[in-house]
């Protein structure tokens, strides 16, 4: 199965592909550009792999939380793929994602995902692996102050299950002490959703693109789909 996926949730833009069983990807970190670099990243991984979007099955894209911005220019980019193309979207959170480089890199199976929401919140979501396989959540992503997750991180053992901006960002709220490098995954990366998208889609996952719907988290922000696709 060939699966492209995106994300620009964070200050992260990354594009990842996935050919039968072979992964490539790019990953920038690049702030306030993702709408100038996105589209370029997605011919240069498609040219260096001698494909065209026709021969992709299935898309998928960082749907949030993150940066309102952000995943708007991912929801709108995969909107006007899909509808192009005539592919189907899988939506994978980006705290999820996260949390499944963590399993696949480093093979931490029980990690707790917090993105910088600005505000003095954190985006936070906690993931266990099932099935040696897949970083599935084990409760609703919410939003919330820092301070509120102190207690919970207590049962979690040692740095390598922290992922994501948010620890480093609200180090004391949290009562943590970090070293600069402490953590190995900071941002989302869309290699990382395709291993998640693979499984969604066989669990039957996919949305029609005018059915792409990001998540805010936050209820501030409203969706609004392309020109006559209410």
């Amino acid at each position: 199965m060939n699966i492209l996926a995106i994300d620009t949730a964070t200050e992260a833009c990354s594009v990842g592909l996935m050919l039968d069983e072979q992964i490539d990807g790019i990953f920038e970190l690049c702030p306030q550009q993702h709408s100038q670099r996105i589209l370029p990243m997605i011919d240069e991984i498609l040219s260096r792999n001698n494909i065209s979007l026709a021969d992709i099955d299935l898309l998928a894209y960082g749907r949030g939380p993150g940066s309102f911005t952000g995943v708007r220019i991912a929801a709108s980019t995969i909107q006007g793929l899909s509808l192009g193309a005539g592919l189907k979207v899988v939506e994978i959170s980006t705290l999820g994602a996260m949390a499944q480089e963590n399993f696949e890199r480093f093979g931490c199976k029980h990690t707790m995902a917090l993105i910088d929401a600005r505000m003095r919140e954190v985006y936070t979501g906690e993931f266990e692996v099932q099935d040696n396989r897949i970083a599935k959540a084990l409760e609703s992503e919410v939003v919330l102050p820092p301070s509120n997750l102190s207690d919970k991180l207590s049962k979690f053992k040692g740095e390598s299950s922290f992922v994501g901006t948010g620890f480093h960002a609200y180090q004391q709220e949290l009562g943590l002490q970090l070293q600069s490098d402490a953590l190995q995954v900071n941002y989302p990366n869309a290699k990382y959703m395709l291993s998640l998208a693979k499984w969604q889609h066989e669990q039957g996952q996919n949305v029609p693109p005018e059915h792409v719907s990001p998540v805010y988290v936050r209820d501030t922000v409203t969706w609004k789909k392309l020109p006559n696709r209410e």
